[in-house]
């Protein structure tokens, strides 16, 4: 509960007593590499902290092609916040890429905790917002950056997530080819 309890302190302050209160609405699960936490077409019941592990937030196309939206590690939130707000059936896949330990909490723990704490909406809040320029980010760049510049930063950017990756997983979340992705690491090494 230590990682869950200093993630909040980065965005709210909260009494000790309202801390506990919130903790207490998180149960723990461990999950298996390969797990789902949650498939297409089910409906997403939880937001969840990542104590442990990495996920890989996905969509496949009707080719079954997989388009990456993003990566959760240590420290990081993870869902489906389409499914989880509308409580309508998921459209994107949520699985482990190694074993790991989440903390999650249900939707209607989520909604009494605004009740009995305001400032757990203002957590959420803040957290939403920052997704959303995550977001924002990732798709200026790639609608007008070059496939080697959005590689480079994404090394940049998540330096502690890049070696835990396969290259084929990096390459749909970049949204290009393996071989491409190939190409481009065969020209970085030898600019060097």
């Amino acid at each position: 509960m230590e990682l869950l309890k200093r993630n909040i302190a980065k965005h709210i302050q909260l009494s000790s007593g309202e801390i506990e209160q919130f903790c207490n609405c998180f149960h723990f699960k461990e999950v298996r590499k390969k797990d789902f936490l949650l498939k297409e077409g089910e409906i997403c019941r939880f937001e969840a902290f990542v104590i442990k592990g990495c996920f890989k937030v996905y969509h496949l196309d009707m080719k079954g092609v997989e388009h990456i939206l993003n990566f959760a590690i240590e420290d990081w939130w993870i869902g489906d916040i389409e499914s989880f707000t509308t409580q309508t059936p998921a459209r994107l896949c949520i699985e482990a890429l190694e074993d790991s330990e989440i903390y999650f909490i249900g939707k209607k723990d989520k909604e009494a905790l605004y009740e009995q704490l305001p400032k757990v909406e203002k957590l959420f809040r803040i957290m939403g917002q920052k997704n959303c320029v995550a977001l924002q980010r990732r798709m200026l760049d790639n609608i007008s950056k070059a496939a080697d510049e959005r590689y480079i930063d994404f090394l940049t950017r998540y330096p502690e997530i890049a070696p835990r990756l396969t290259n084929l997983q990096i390459a749909a979340y970049l949204g290009i080819s393996h071989e491409f992705l190939s190409k481009i690491r065969r020209k970085i090494v030898k600019k060097k």
